[in-house]
Order: structure tokens, then sequence, then C-alpha cells
């Protein structure tokens, strides 16, 4: 049998040596593509640094600084009754008016009482001026001097009681002139006109209620006074907001400020009531009204801030996932405070890279693939506010 020929054996390493090559190569190109497979895609968000201000929140009721039940303050028909309900009023606007005609007649009556008084004043001054010229020649006695001063004395107190005879029937006829005591708006009509009407009488004609200005009452933990306190005393009022929450979502019906503290605590509950007052032009609080109160207790100056769920719970406490190059560190961090839209926290610094969504398929050392960036918590804010 014929050897193989030297060109055939180099053929045949040539080959081999191909093939090893093609193979460490494919090996090369696969190691990247498992990599790949096996990074986390998560998303991330940087570090910012913004002021922030804090929050206490609480459910309110929305109250009138002024409602009064308007009733009659004297006794007569109603006659009319000359606004609507639900009309806005002002304070003097004039609300109803009752029959006068009696209380006319007693003023008049008390008027021609105090002329004849005032007459026979007059005609008594006359002769006690005379009984004393008399009396300095004995012409009359001094029995008769004195009787005629006590005379003089005693109209003049009649006088008096006629004038104010006359004053209480003006009064009285202002009465049957029902004017609205504040400004506000009209409540339900109880009493239509052509009824009788008494003092006695259980119901009020109707209530006018002050919208603009109004005030909103909640109640805070005991804790709070000290800042309360503060707040109240301080050179700008307070800032408090009230939400409506409806369908799950909140809506801003005014802002207005804080104006009162309680004078005491209550023992059972283990809280302090508080007013705030509001601007109400727009009327969007209605008394009654059960609101949630948002009051600003302070402004965090040059805060680091990162969305609630960036922040994770562990054994040893709060901590974050800190993206370094395509890997990923927990950093440990204390919550400064939290609400619904960010938290402030200690223990990163500002531009850090923290991951915001995947975190459960995570441990230090992983590595990772950044998906788009989320937005920073400002504009997260920002983009909720707009329409």
């Amino acid at each position: 049998m014929r050897p193989p020929s030297r060109s055939l054996v180099l053929a045949a390493l040539a080959l081999l040596l191909l093939a090893a090559l093609g193979g460490w190569l494919s090996q090369r190109q696969e190691a990247p593509s498992v990599r790949a497979q096996n990074a986390i895609p998560v998303r991330v968000v940087s570090v910012a640094r913004q002021d922030v201000p804090r929050y206490t929140s609480a459910i309110g009721s929305v109250l009138s600084l002024h409602s009064v039940e308007v009733r009659p303050q004297v006794e007569g028909v109603l006659t009319r009754v000359l606004v609507k309900e639900g009309q806005w009023v002002k304070q003097g606007d004039l609300l109803a008016t009752l029959d006068d005609r009696a209380i006319r007649a007693s003023l008049d009556q008390a008027r021609a009482q105090l002329g004849q008084s005032q007459a026979q004043l007059q005609v008594a001054g006359v002769d006690l001026k005379r009984y004393r010229l008399l009396s300095s020649d004995d012409g009359v006695s001094k029995q008769t001097l004195d009787q005629q001063q006590a005379l003089v004395n005693q109209l003049q107190a009649t006088v008096k009681g006629n004038q104010a005879a006359i004053a209480n029937a003006e009064v009285q006829l202002s009465y049957t002139q029902v004017r609205s005591p504040v400004t506000g708006r009209v409540g339900i009509r109880n009493v239509d006109p052509g009824n009788l009407v008494r003092t006695s009488d259980t119901r009020s004609l109707f209530s006018v209620t002050q919208i603009d200005p109004i005030a909103v009452e909640f109640a805070l933990p005991q804790q709070m006074l000290p800042t309360l306190q503060s707040l109240l005393n301080a050179p700008t009022p307070a800032l408090v907001q009230a939400y409506l929450d409806a369908d799950g979502e909140s809506r801003l019906l005014g802002e207005g400020h804080l104006a009162l503290i309680d004078n005491q605590v209550s023992a059972n509950t283990g809280t302090v009531r508080v007013k705030a007052e509001f601007d109400n032009k727009d009327g969007h609080l209605w008394p009654g009204q059960l609101v949630t109160v948002k009051l600003r207790t302070a402004v965090e100056q040059s805060a680091l801030v990162v969305p609630p769920p960036v922040v994770q719970r562990g054994i040893d406490g709060h901590f974050v996932y800190r993206l370094d190059g395509d890997k990923v560190t927990s950093v440990p961090v204390k919550v400064l405070y939290q609400d619904s839209t960010l938290n402030i926290v200690a223990g990163v610094e500002p531009g850090d890279r923290l991951v915001l969504d995947g975190q459960s398929r995570l441990k230090p050392g992983a590595q990772v693939e950044v998906t788009p960036e989320a937005p920073a918590p400002a504009e997260m804010a920002d983009r909720r506010s707009q329409p």
C-alpha cells in the first residue's frame, strides 16, 4: 500500500487548524451574547436636590365664619319676602317685612303724649318763675314754691319717659323690616308671606350663611402642638390646602392659612382642634363639607429626593440599589420624610443613578441592563400638574 503523500498530510493539518480556529471564534462571539442574556433589565433614576415642603394631613369639616338664623323680633304678619332662596345678599340688605300698622299707631301715640307733657312742662316752668319772683317779697308761701318746683320736676321726668317710649316704638318699628345681619347666601325659606310669626317660633324665617371667607376645622395629635404654636407665631401664615377626594383622585378646592388653635386638648382623643381660613370667591368650599386638609409644617432646603419605589426595606433597614458601571451595589439609606410622590433620603449623593424598577430580581453585584431612564421626581410632579 502506498503511503499518503506529504501534500495530503499538510492539507489535512490545515483543515484541522481551520476547524479549531472557527470553533474558538464562535465561542468568543457566543460569550457576549450569553452575558447579555444574563443581564437584568432595570430602569434607573438620578438623585435630585430640591426644596421640599413638608405636610401633615387630616380630615376636616368646612364651617361658615358667620351663619345666622333669621327670626322675627316682633309679632306680626309676614307681608313680604324680598329675597329668593339661594340669593347672595350683603349686610344690611332688606330681606322681608312684617305688618307694622299697630307699631306705627303706638309710635304716634307716644309722640302725642310727649307733646302733651312738653306743653304741661312749659306752663309749669312759667309758673315756677313767677312764684320765685313773688317769694322774694313774701307774695307767695315757701310751700307753694316747693310744690311748683316738684311739679316741674315731675313733668320733666314724664317728658323723658315719653321720649323713651318713642325710642322703644321706633326700635319695634325697625324690627318689622328684617335686614341681613351678614354678607352671605340665603338658605331655604321656612315661612311663606301671609303667616303670623312670633318671637317664640321654633322655626326661623330662613338662614343667611357667609361663604367667603370660610373656615375649615380639623384635629391633629397633641404631639404637634409645639409645631402648631410656632407656625401660628411665624411672620408668614402657614399654608393650608383643602382637597376633595372623589373617584380615587384629589382635587384642590382652595388654599388658606392657619388661623386658630383651640385653647385645650381633648382628653378623650388626645387631639387639638385647629381652624384655618380660606378665601372662597369661587364657592368651591361649602359649609358642612368633608375635605382632606394638608398643613405645610416646614420646607426642607436642598433635600435629596427620589421616587418612593426606589427605596427598599430590608432586615437591617432601608436601602437602595445604586448603579456602578453595569453592576448594582446595595447602599443603606435613611428615610427622612416620605409622601405619595417622593422620599427625602440620606446616604446617597446628588446625581447617583438608583434602580427604580426591577429590584425584585437584583442582589448586590448583579449585572444589569438599563432601559430608558425615568424622569426625575420634580419632572414627574410637573407632568402630574399638567392637564
